[in-house]
């Protein structure tokens, strides 16, 4: 790295449109660079006008990335036996160690590897992804490994499998300049993908009546409020509205006969299906006018071009695998999938979440798009890896919310977390962290030294961050982009695919595991894709610094373009058989539904100048003003009812905890539903722990926990409740240790 002030191109580390950005070091004439106490530059941020997903946009979050990249973090490696023991500084050798010979303990107590996982996060290059899994599920033979995308975006990749053969967005953000109708359900895109929903108003702006845009969502939030038609329905009812629809496009001959008869399997019986759900019964269903459904049916036509997006509020349910198909059944149903304009567009929640599922990323896959129930493509793996052949586990490891039940049961030795914070966005919190309680070696790989998670932690690693570190993220779009170390490593920090590799070499698996540099490590890992959909066999560390980003597929010989790409153009899909498949679930509703005891439906969600869980935007004051306390929505007749008045404080309850939060009365929530952000974890001063009270209920397929929505009783309250944590001083053995890294 070159001393002297430059810009640098990477892409933002915050949610998953993956904008472009152009860091700066201030260069003020006749004055010194400032810098930190490791002597980087303190770099600001703006968009990247040559970065062809966001064009030179940027949302506030991204503005400001650069005053996190110093405050709070983790300098060294820490240590302590038990929990409620101080903790001590320890060198990276000791701390390796401990692991590896907690695994090596736990293989010889169990004859296997299964008393080890990892939980790993969509923070992560795709390089730590990769390694994570040649690790885990290679050399110690556990599939055990899961990421936070099991919280965010699993329902959609078992959607795409299942109704179109793989996982893999059909759609760009060029769709957006192109379709005749938005259909944003289950998304506040304005608040958590905000540079793609000022996209659509630009154009809406620019072309009037170019574009129809409608949201489903029981909440007015700032996306419904532009939009031409909003359907607030009542919560868990989303499968049931797509079936009303499907059923009206039907009644008005709005299919595609000829795409169905050509591409298409298993219509008869989705058919069937559609027929029961008539508008009066949808209606009933969703509590939403019959008129405004046959509103919106209208405007799926195999003449229109529809654009679906969607997000957290379709993927985090029970029926979220089958809410994600019956989206799709509508675009197989008008024939509007891999056209200009058109297609399910799953928008996802971080920066490399994709990244992670083309590297296998999740307790079921493997690098490639493969399965590790495939006979095939585990012997494809082990032999990329110079394994023994049946090395490879043949069953799906521990998903997420797996792994908390198995602290519970006492079956896991090692628990790893890395790039997440999972007790702020795990559900029923209070069980993850008895859990955590019951497992030998809990490790967290962190960056920032006052994590909620790190305060349940044996072991913390002192982790490199985006900026530290060179490595691949793709976006919602599937554009890779090449992210450069451009800054020196703070403290002791390093990369977490070098920890891995560290790893595997102590374990014996030197030669899998000899690597130089992010590049080698990325180039093995496209290698992996080769053939599949998903390859990116043609890109490179180099390629990707010098033409920019690309979008895949991009096999061995490609030509570097910012054109947009679709996939399934040609109509012939990843099945067997190459056809898309209708799927025929009927709807359930809500996994909890409220009764006489919790009669309010609590949702959660975003704030604009907020993400996740607040360990990085909870650090720049500029957005802490703009969201300085999380707010309970209500409407005004609720309120009324419960007694509950603007600004003061209600107690929320539901059959797993409670908490208490200030109140904000509003009608842009409909009656019976209370809404709150989920950012706030114990180590906030106005801690508000919202997925305490959120079940584990998951959908089947995807295993995707249902944390949008549970029943809740909310009544005044006449003192906040203040987590545990905080009453008990629980905080302050970890603080006193890290006060210099917290300033």
């Amino acid at each position: 790295m070159s001393d002297g002030p430059r810009s640098v191109r990477s892409q933002c580390p915050y949610c998953g449109v993956g904008c472009g950005l152009e860091l700066l070091p201030p260069a003020v004439k006749g004055q010194a660079v400032k810098r930190d106490a490791e002597g980087n530059p303190m770099w600001t941020a703006r968009g990247d006008r040559e970065h062809p997903s966001s064009l030179g946009q940027v949302c506030i979050k991204g503005a400001t990335v650069g005053e996190t990249l110093a405050r709070g973090r983790l300098r060294q490696p820490l240590f302590r036996s038990k929990l409620t023991d101080a903790f001590a500084p320890i060198s990276w050798d000791d701390a390796l160690d401990k692991i590896t010979g907690q695994i090596k303990a736990s293989l010889a107590r169990r004859g296997n590897a299964d008393g080890i996982a990892m939980y790993g996060s969509g923070q992560f290059h795709t390089e730590d992804y990769y390694l994570a899994q040649k690790l885990l599920k290679g050399a110690l033979g556990t599939n055990n490994f899961d990421a936070n995308s099991r919280l965010c975006m699993s329902s959609a990749v078992a959607g795409y499998t299942r109704s179109l053969g793989s996982d893999g967005p059909p759609c760009s953000y060029e769709d957006l300049d192109h379709c005749t109708v938005a259909f944003l359900i289950g998304t506040n895109t304005a608040e958590c993908h905000p540079v793609l929903f000022q996209r659509l108003l630009k154009r809406k702006r620019k072309n009037p009546g170019s574009v129809k845009i409608v949201v489903v969502d029981p909440r007015r939030t700032d996306t419904a409020k532009a939009a031409d038609i909003h359907l607030p329905i009542a919560p868990g009812s989303d499968l049931a509205l797509l079936h009303g629809i499907a059923h009206l496009v039907l009644r008005d001959n709005g299919q595609d006969p000829a795409f169905i008869d050509n591409h298409t399997e298993n219509y008869d019986a989705f058919f069937d299906v559609a027929a029961r759900w008539t508008p009066r019964r949808v209606a009933l269903f969703c509590n939403i006018p019959e008129k405004r459904l046959r509103d919106v049916a209208a405007l799926f036509h195999r003449r229109q071009k529809v654009l679906s997006l969607w997000s957290m509020g379709v993927n985090q349910r029970r029926e979220g695998t089958a809410v994600v198909q019956g989206l799709i059944n509508l675009h197989l149903l008008t024939g509007q999938i891999g056209n200009e304009g058109a297609g399910p567009f799953s928008l996802t929640g971080q920066p490399n979440a994709m990244g992670g599922r083309e590297a296998g990323g999740l307790a079921h896959l493997l690098p490639g798009y493969r399965l590790v129930a495939n006979p095939e493509h585990r012997a494809e793996v082990e032999q990329a890896w110079k394994l023994p052949a049946g090395q490879i586990a043949a069953k799906p490891g521990l998903a997420a919310w797996q792994q908390v039940e198995a602290m519970e049961r006492g079956d896991l030795d090692l628990w790893w977390v890395a790039a997440t914070n999972p007790l702020v966005s795990m559900p029923d919190l209070d069980r993850v962290k008895q859990a955590m309680g019951n497992c030998p070696l809990v490790v967290v790989s962190e960056a920032y030294a006052d994590s909620e998670t790190s305060h349940y932690a044996h072991l913390l690693l002192p982790a490199a961050q985006w900026s530290e570190k060179a490595g691949a993220m793709t976006n919602s779009e599937r554009r890779v982009t090449f992210c450069p170390a451009y800054r020196l490593r703070f403290g002791e920090s390093r990369p977490d695919w070098e920890v891995f590799a560290d790893v595997g070499r102590r374990l014996g698996y030197t030669e899998q595991f000899r690597f130089d540099s992010a590049a080698e490590v990325y180039a093995e890992f496209t290698r992996l894709t080769q053939g599949r959909l998903c390859d990116v066999s043609g890109l490179s560390h180099e390629l990707l610094e010098q033409a920019g980003p690309q979008q895949w597929p991009y096999p061995m010989g490609s030509i570097p373009s910012t054109a947009a790409k679709r996939l399934y153009e040609n109509h012939l899909f990843a099945t067997p058989s190459g056809r898309a498949r209708f799927s025929t679930d009927q709807p359930l509703g809500l996994a909890e539904p409220p009764c006489d005891t919790y009669p309010l439906v609590l949702t959660v969600g975003r704030y604009l100048g907020q993400w996740h869980t607040m360990t990085r935007t909870g650090k720049v004051e500029r957005l802490m003003k703009q969201h300085p306390e999380p707010l309970l929505e209500i409407h005004p007749s609720d309120a009324q009812e419960l007694q509950l008045r603007n600004g003061e404080l209600a107690a929320i309850s539901s059959r797993r905890g409670h908490l208490t939060a200030t109140v904000k009365v509003t009608d842009r929530i409909r009656c019976g539903t209370v809404f709150l952000p989920m950012h706030w974890g114990f180590t906030q001063e106005k801690a508000c722990e919202a997925n305490t009270l959120m079940h584990d209920d998951a959908c089947p397929v995807s295993k995707q926990p249902e944390l949008k929505a549970c029943a809740v009783i909310v009544a005044p309250a006449v003192s906040v409740v203040k987590p545990v944590e905080q009453e008990k001083g629980r905080l302050e053995a970890l603080r006193r240790l890290l006060t210099p890294a917290l300033r």
